[in-house]
């Protein structure tokens, strides 16, 4: 790091957890943002003001004023642009040192694949089962770490799906495939602006963990938030070992 970098990056290495190693890797990660929304904005921005080298928006949609209550990325003069365009504004004005590429597609199959496979870390800021299904499958196969958050309302949750661990659930462990959810959508369910922001956040505080290999991550648990009482629930969640997506990935565990 040079001396701009080491007086930017100056309050993370002053902690013994982060230090000049832990901020070195973030340096060197890239991490995958799926979803430049409500969710996908102050995880990014965090993402970005930490140091995170790489940083990959994933996003087929524009901005449009109704984005504007929550999605803090975006502004009213953006408006019309394509979101990761907008997003990759905001976060090279937050911290010009990193790089960002914003991808305007709806990426699938094997598209997909080969971006997860090139990420150190996921985040899933989408905001419905297919893509989370399908980011998942991905990121198995690909043996890299999912961050996933979804908010809706006033209910938001988030966990850490690390395929690298023997003992870890997938997404499809919580939320099988197979099995039908509602599925609800801010644009007819509405959602409390500040809690896309926290759940983003906490996105992406445990990317920076997994990063920079600190502390225990959400893997095996689910948070859940109400954001009307304000409180928070932890549930533990368990690998499916009869999981249609990552039920073969150790065999001998099965």
């Amino acid at each position: 790091m040079d001396d701009q970098q080491l007086l930017r990056y100056s309050r993370h290495i002053l902690l013994d957890e982060i230090d000049i190693e832990g901020q070195s890797r973030l340096l060197q990660a890239h991490a995958l943002v799926i979803g430049a929304g409500g969710l996908g904005s102050p995880a990014a921005m965090y993402l970005a003001s930490a140091g995170v080298g790489r940083i990959t928006l994933v996003d087929h949609d524009s901005v449009d004023l109704t984005n504007l209550q929550r999605q803090i990325m975006h502004t009213t003069a953006r408006v019309g642009q394509p979101k990761v365009e907008s997003g990759r504004q905001a976060l090279l004005q937050i911290n010009p040192g990193v790089q960002v590429q914003a991808l305007a597609e709806r990426v699938e199959g094997e598209r997909l694949l080969a971006l997860v496979a090139d990420a150190d870390v996921v985040l899933d800021c989408s905001d419905n089962f297919a893509t989370r299904h399908a980011v998942n499958a991905a990121c198995v196969a690909a043996g890299v770490p999912l961050v996933s958050g979804a908010a809706i309302r006033f209910d938001g949750q988030v966990s850490v799906f690390d395929s690298r661990q023997d003992a870890a659930p997938c997404y499809a462990c919580l939320f099988p495939p197979e099995r039908e959810f509602e599925e609800v959508q801010c644009s007819t369910m509405g959602v409390f602006s500040p809690l896309v922001g926290i759940i983003g956040t906490v996105q992406a505080a445990e990317a920076i963990k997994l990063l920079a290999g600190i502390g225990r991550s959400l893997a095996g648990r689910l948070l859940i938030l109400d954001a009307r009482e304000m409180e928070w629930t932890s549930i533990t969640v368990g690998r499916d070992r009869q999981c249609k997506v990552c039920g073969q990935r150790h065999p001998d565990q099965a």
